[in-house]
């Protein structure tokens, strides 16, 4: 269960949002470009703090202004796959992979690299840094990293929006294999219905 009761103001403009719902499958923010989407993916990361409200995953309690708590986005075990890639340029895809691996004690390793790199179809590009990928491999790349620290949920913000129709078509179908095959929980941003 995702519950997001939020207050935060930046600028002119006010989030208030209050959210609950599941967390099987995907669940989509969509709307325009600056209704907050973003925002509200950054709040539940630990990456913007809310001025009021409270935010639990699964019964966990990530923020809660009236009692105190703000874990840091490191306590908080979920994953964030944003627009571009971010990879480290100066590691290879293999070690971009482990750095999300390295975060998680071995005894609460859901997935393992091997199973990573066979979903998302990695095995050519191990070897290789980033400037060397496309953007759909550099996207790919960013999921495997997002899903070896075994998060409890796999936040998405607009992964596809800097891709061709083509590397688009490329991702969309690992995205899927995620919700059917690993069962984690997505938060889907896009500006795109």
């Amino acid at each position: 269960m995702l519950e997001m009761a939020v207050e935060k103001r930046l600028g002119n403009f006010t989030i208030d949002a209050n959210i609950s719902c599941e967390t099987t499958g995907i669940v989509a923010f969509f709307g325009r470009s600056g209704a907050g989407k973003t925002s509200l993916v950054n709040m539940l990361a630990g990456l913007l703090r809310p001025d009021h409200g409270r935010i639990a995953v699964n019964g966990t309690t990530l923020f809660d202004s009236g009692q105190g708590i703000d874990l840091p986005p490191e306590r908080r075990r979920l994953g964030y796959v944003f627009q571009e890639g971010r990879l480290f340029p100066h590691m290879t895809v293999r070690a971009n992979l482990h750095y999300g691996l390295r975060r998680v004690p071995p005894r609460e390793r859901a997935i393992g690299p091997d199973q990573v790199v066979a979903l998302l179809g990695l095995e050519d590009c191990l070897g290789r840094r980033p400037h060397h990928l496309s953007g759909g491999e550099k996207q790919r790349v960013a999921l495997g990293r997002a899903l070896l620290a075994n998060p409890r949920l796999l936040l998405m913000d607009e992964p596809l929006a800097s891709l061709d129709q083509p590397r688009k078509d490329e991702v969309l179908p690992f995205i899927e294999r995620l919700r059917d095959e690993l069962a984690i929980p997505l938060v889907y941003v896009s500006h795109s219905r």
